[in-house]
């Protein structure tokens, strides 16, 4: 599947290039804009098979695009989990949670596929992941691991907000994790009938303010789904 007639661009080493940002945001918009359009013409998104333990490290790099990188690798997971679900509908789900797991779904992949174009050559390569902990056919488990996981995204991306040093990037940053914090409300509507745990406390502080996380504690809580070995140790840090 192409999001764009043109080669990939490089987005390049620090210090990045003007060419480099409008190159992103060049994919940003047409690949977000498009969305629908991108999708309507994709019947099968990648298979994903596990690998053996102990498949080759994945390094995510350094800079803004080692933080690119690490968004990658979340939104490859979380695709590849709604893919998953979608494929093997679990017991008794209902017309509206299909259509709402499926938008999910379609959302994920877009993120997906847009930072493996944007980041070309710089971007690390399709992972694999191991589902065998959730039970696919219970909604309790693919609902509450789909709240985990959307949980998680949102605390990455306001965690990683602050490592970012272009402003174009974190724009970008800012429009994914809106949509990841709109996931991540649905579902805990879903998972739970309290009319106030869209924004239960167990994220939002008493300031109104959601959690911000560091990449290193997220990839430890996403570590037992990846079957790669991440290697976070050249992020910034600040």
């Amino acid at each position: 599947m192409k999001l764009d007639t043109q080669p990939n661009q490089r987005i390049g080493s620090a210090p990045e290039t003007n060419s480099a940002r409008r190159s992103f945001l060049k994919y940003s918009g047409a690949t977000l804009a498009t969305a629908g359009l991108v999708l309507s013409g994709c019947k099968e998104f990648y298979d994903y098979i596990p690998k053996e333990p102990g498949a080759d490290k994945v390094n995510l790099g350094s800079g803004d695009v080692g933080i690119l990188n690490y968004a990658y690798t979340l939104e490859q997971l979380e695709a590849a989990f709604y893919e998953m679900v979608m494929k093997m509908p679990y017991h008794g789900m209902s017309i509206e949670e299909a259509i709402i797991l499926e938008d999910i779904k379609n959302h994920e992949v877009v993120h997906r596929e847009f930072f493996k174009a944007a980041l070309g050559s710089d971007g690390i390569a399709a992972l694999a992941f191991d589902f065998s902990s959730i039970d696919f056919d219970s909604r309790e488990s693919v609902l509450s691991t789909a709240k985990t996981f959307e949980d998680l995204g949102v605390g990455a991306y306001n965690g990683a907000g602050k490592l970012l040093k272009s402003v174009d990037y974190l724009l970008i940053a800012g429009k994914i994790v809106s949509v990841e914090a709109r996931h991540a409300a649905a579902l805990r509507h879903m998972v739970d009938t309290d009319p106030t745990s869209f924004a239960g406390d167990d994220v939002i502080d008493k300031n109104g303010l959601d959690r911000a996380l560091a990449p290193q504690a997220v990839l430890e809580q996403a570590a037992g789904f990846i079957v790669n070995k991440i290697n976070a140790n050249n992020l910034p840090t600040s």
